[in-house]
């Protein structure tokens, strides 16, 4: 309803309960005040029932602008105070190639210098994240470099603290959701979860969580499956160790050689 709409209802409302006489009530008599009372919860009522679309259209604004600017978590916040800072320092024009994403980002040592034929490329990671992390602040990790392609790598951490591979489908299928509702035509690339031995008890969810999201992907042009799962399984099919560092869970420079002679023919 506009609100010339409801300045004319208001105006008809008190009409109503004055009995068409806007100068009656200062006259009303005793016996008169329980109709005058009845009216006046009637008007009550269909204000209330007025109101309540603006209302609830208010609260969805609030929420959604809630989402995209969603109050950092402590344990974050040194992450996101040297993404700050890094950007006062030099601000990345938009336009480019973004990494965002767990520790396998982060630890990425020389990644915006690895694919020197790309203008700009920006890494945003942050170590022990989830890819329900990742949806979550994605106004700050994502939308305020505008890029033309972002590549995420997260859902390891989400499976190793009990979510299933159905929710982190979800949580990647939001995170999508999220960027193209502010940035259409950005493209998504999802780096699958990655088998190491550190946990290789939950090879069967890794696999099934990557299905899911490849499927997913299958369905829009403008996303994109990177398999970098199967390249890192040994003949027995169990994750080859000289991929990765001591603690069997992070890559080495070989593993990260390997992504990227792997991404590196989706980034364009």
């Amino acid at each position: 309803m506009s609100s010339k709409s409801v300045t004319h209802f208001y105006f008809a409302a008190i009409v109503f309960i004055m009995d068409a006489n806007p100068f009656r009530f200062s006259n009303t008599h005793l016996d008169e005040m329980p109709v005058i009372r009845a009216r006046a919860l009637l008007f009550a009522s269909l204000s209330l029932l007025i109101a309540a679309p603006a209302i609830a259209q208010t609260s969805a604004t609030h929420s959604q602008v809630g989402n995209s600017i969603a109050a950092i978590d402590p344990k974050w916040a040194p992450s996101f105070a040297a993404f700050e800072q890094a950007d006062k320092e030099k601000t990345p024009p938009p336009g480019g190639v973004l990494f965002v994403g767990s520790s396998s980002i982060r630890l990425w040592d020389g990644l915006e210098t690895q694919f020197s034929a790309l203008p700009v490329v920006v890494k945003r990671g942050f170590g022990g994240s989830r890819m329900e992390d990742c949806k979550t602040y994605l106004g700050r990790l994502v939308v305020p470099y505008k890029p033309r392609m972002v590549l995420v790598y997260a859902g390891d951490n989400d499976l190793a603290e009990g979510r299933t591979p159905e929710q982190v489908r979800q949580s990647f299928v939001d995170f999508v959701k999220g960027v193209h509702a502010k940035l259409p035509q950005t493209r998504i690339a999802y780096i699958s979860i990655k088998p190491s031995p550190a946990r290789e008890a939950l090879l069967g969810k890794i696999q099934r969580a990557n299905t899911l999201i490849k499927d997913y992907v299958a369905s829009d042009s403008n996303l994109q499956f990177i398999d970098i799962f199967t390249p890192m399984l040994d003949v027995d099919g169990t994750p080859r160790k000289e991929l990765f560092r001591e603690d069997a869970l992070h890559l080495n420079t070989t593993g990260y050689a390997l992504w990227r002679s792997v991404i590196s023919s989706y980034i364009r």
